[in-house]
C-alpha cells in the first residue's frame, strides 16, 4: 500500500449491539461472566496486548486488500475508546441522551490511518484505554442502570454499552492475531 492510499471500509454492516447480551462465537468474548465493577480492569488488560501487536514489523500490512491492518485496527480501537469515553459521560450526566453518529470508516481514512505512527498510537490507545476504564471505575453502583441510544434506536444502559465497548476491543485482538 502507498502512503496514499486510502483505507478501505471493513465493509461490515453487522449489528453487533446483541454482543452486550451473549457470547461472540467469533472471538469468545462471552459479556455474561463480566462484573460491571470489573469494565476499567478488564480495558487495561488488553492495552499491553494492543502495544505487542503494534510493535510488530508488519504493523502496517494489511492481510488482505479489503482489511485492514493492524495499525489500522489499533487506531480505530483507541478512537473507539476515546468515543466510549464521551458515551459514558453523557450518560452519566444527562437523562437518556442520543448518541451523534459516527462513522468509523469515515474517521479511518480522514485520519489516515495507515499513515499513523506506531510508536505514538501506542502512547494514544494506552492513555484512551486509561482515561476509558477510569470512567468506568468511577461509575456510582446506581448509575449502571442509566440509558443512552444510538440514533438507530438502539438502547444501552452504562452496564451494556460497557459490555459492548470491550467487546469491540477483544473482538479486534482477534482480527489482528497471527
Amino acid at each position: 500500500m502507498s502512503a496514499g492510499d486510502p483505507a478501505p471500509t471493513l465493509g461490515d454492516d453487522k449489528d453487533w449491539t446483541w454482543a452486550a447480551e451473549r457470547a461472540c462465537p467469533d472471538c469468545g468474548y462471552d459479556p455474561t461472566v463480566l462484573v460491571d465493577a470489573g469494565l476499567g480492569a478488564a480495558l487495561r488488560a488488553t492495552s499491553d496486548r494492543w502495544s505487542a501487536v503494534l510493535r510488530r514489523l508488519e504493523v502496517r500490512r494489511r492481510p488482505r486488500p479489503d482489511t485492514w491492518s493492524p495499525l489500522e485496527y489499533a487506531c480505530h480501537v483507541r478512537d473507539v475508546h476515546r468515543l466510549f469515553t464521551e458515551r459514558v459521560r453523557l450518560m452519566l450526566t444527562a437523562n437518556d441522551p442520543q448518541f451523534a453518529n459516527w462513522d468509523q470508516d469515515a474517521v479511518a481514512v480522514a485520519d489516515r490511518y495507515w499513515q499513523q505512527d506506531p510508536s505514538e498510537v501506542t502512547a494514544q490507545l494506552a492513555a484512551a484505554a486509561e482515561a476509558t476504564a477510569a470512567q468506568y471505575d468511577a461509575v456510582p453502583a446506581d448509575a449502571w442502570p442509566r440509558t443512552g441510544r444510538r440514533s438507530n434506536g438502539a438502547v444501552f444502559t452504562i452496564s451494556s454499552i460497557g459490555r459492548y465497548h470491550l467487546h469491540d476491543v477483544v473482538h479486534h485482538l482477534g482480527d489482528v492475531r497471527g
